[in-house]
């Protein structure tokens, strides 16, 4: 006999993480994690302490090079990273 209410365990762990407002902080990892696909590995190695805070993406550089650089695609690589983790979770980067 088959029940009516029958529900996929992924669905319900996703309304529990909506209902406890945990979406959000996995999505932010998620985001942080996908930083090496996106950026590429040699500049992924100039960067460290990356982190999300109030829809910011802050990261720490160790070049001046590589901090201009990102400054000038700052706003394409805002765009690749939401489009990464299939939501818009960063609305700025803060490079320092």
């Amino acid at each position: 006999m088959r029940r009516s209410k029958e529900q996929k365990i992924d669905k319900l762990v996703k309304l529990v993480l909506k209902e406890q407002g945990l979406d959000v902080k996995l999505k932010e990892l998620e985001l942080i994690k996908t930083w090496e696909k996106v950026i590429g590995k040699n500049v992924s190695n100039a960067t460290t302490n990356l982190y999300v805070k109030n829809r910011k993406l802050f990261v720490e550089v160790r070049s001046s090079i590589v901090r201009n650089e990102l400054m000038l695609i700052k706003t394409g690589l805002i765009q690749a990273l939401n489009k990464e983790v299939g939501e818009k979770i960063i609305d700025d980067i803060v490079v320092r």
